[in-house]
């Protein structure tokens, strides 16, 4: 499954280093794919999050919800890469053309990994035309 072999895979070739959780998302909200671990999400969290990759800085003031988890909204690429904190651990939220692709990560994960990952797989998505 992709989403073992890409997302929740071992990071940096560490065993047991890898993302808390992992999914891949089309723009219409619909999952393509999800680790177990993938939080609950309301629709409109979602909506949120592309109408911030639209309007970058819509959910600055807010924060970012998913699984009503609130993460604090940091530096990313307008219209991009969409990152988040919550204490010791983050989001990192990157858009494709058809699709987003979640990194949900904890220590000692480090934001600069799930970032690489995340990035790496949608990367991929976007070579494949997704």
């Amino acid at each position: 499954p992709v989403i073992d072999d890409h997302l929740m895979c071992d990071i940096d070739g560490q065993a047991g280093l890898r993302l808390a959780a992992a999914a891949i998302l089309g723009h219409d909200g619909a999952v393509w794919a999800q680790s177990s671990t993938f939080p609950q999400f309301k629709p409109e969290e979602i909506n949120g999050i592309l109408t911030d990759f639209n309007e970058p800085g819509h959910l600055a003031p807010t924060g970012l919800f998913l699984g009503g988890a609130k993460y604090m909204v940091i530096q990313g690429e307008p219209g991009a890469v969409i990152r988040g904190k919550k204490g010791s651990g983050g989001i990192t939220i990157k858009k494709t053309g058809q699709s987003l692709v979640f990194g949900l990560y904890e220590e000692p994960v480090t934001p600069g990994q799930c970032n690489m990952v995340v990035e790496r797989l949608a990367d991929y998505l976007l070579d494949q035309g997704m």
